[in-house]
């Protein structure tokens, strides 16, 4: 995030619409008259879909308009180009659940890289299908954990119960950091635009119980890791981030499991960070990610 001066207000702001002449112009004489400095900007025109893509950073310096006034400019230009956007505040940190099951390597990396204000994120609540005393040796630091075991016959009060902690805690992004579990079509729904997910990725795809054996049976040479947005299409929505690292004949299985841990974690956190620096617009079955 930009470090803003003790007389200015930062913002980042959004957008996608058809593409058409003056955007960017009417844009920035919008911004320009609302007293913004634009610190940042970047753009990107899909030639395929015939969209427009955009990322603006800027400050309102003191004196300037205040983000009613923000809001009611974006929109002027909004019913112009149709546009959808997003104006929140640099500061702004998103409230965030995380997901969790047995393997708690991208939990613990996240709430570390929280904790030292690299992830600028509020996380209001854990969730696990497993005890909390699976993760004891994990500080929470007073993060409220909730337990909420999951059998064949209980999935729909089980998510039901997550649906209402979501909701009762205001959460703006729900994060399954290695959380074994498959989402109904309905909560895939729910969570739309809003739930990130990490998962191995080889080539070829191996499914099932212990892939990083099954990769080290085929003699791999890359093994790899996608976080991407949840949809009701399992391990298909579209990808934020990716990952990968050689292997070699001379790895063991237990090497593959090392290095997969790592690749997840970094691959995770980046897609957090992405997600909560806007950095991220969908666009169809694919995202646009304006990288840092």
């Amino acid at each position: 995030m930009t470090t803003l001066s003790p007389d200015a207000k930062g913002y980042i702001l959004t957008l996608s619409c058809p593409n058409r002449p003056g955007i960017v112009a009417a844009l920035s004489q919008a911004l320009f008259e609302a007293g913004a400095n634009i610190t940042e900007a970047q753009q990107f025109d899909d030639t395929g879909s015939g969209s427009f893509f955009m990322r603006i950073m800027f400050d309102i310096v003191k004196g300037g308009r205040t983000e009613a006034d923000l809001r009611g400019i974006v929109e002027t230009l909004t019913s112009q180009f149709q546009m959808k956007y997003r104006l929140n505040c640099q500061s702004y940190r998103p409230k965030v659940m995380i997901l969790v099951s047995k393997f708690d390597h991208c939990l613990v990396d996240l709430l570390y890289r929280w904790r030292i204000d690299e992830l600028q994120i509020n996380p209001v609540g854990i969730i696990a299908n497993h005890p909390e005393e699976t993760y004891r040796d994990v500080d929470f630091y007073d993060i409220p954990f909730h337990y909420l075991p999951i059998k064949k016959d209980t999935k729909a009060e089980q998510e039901a119960r997550i649906l209402s902690l979501v909701k009762e805690s205001e959460t703006e992004l729900v994060v399954l950091a290695r959380y074994m579990q498959i989402l109904s079509n309905d909560m895939a729904t729910a969570f739309s635009g809003r739930c990130i997910n990490i998962h191995h990725s080889f080539l070829p795809g191996f499914k099932g119980a212990r892939p990083y054996h099954q990769a080290w049976n085929r003699g791999v040479k890359l093994i790899g890791a996608t976080a991407h947005y949840v949809t009701s299409d399992l391990d298909e929505g579209p990808i934020i981030e990716q990952d990968v690292e050689r292997i070699s004949h001379a790895d063991s299985p237990e090497d593959l499991i090392r290095k997969g841990r790592d690749i997840e974690r970094r691959v995770l956190s980046r897609a957090v960070r992405y997600h909560i620096e806007m950095r991220t617009i969908l666009n169809g079955n694919k995202t646009i990610v304006f990288t840092s």
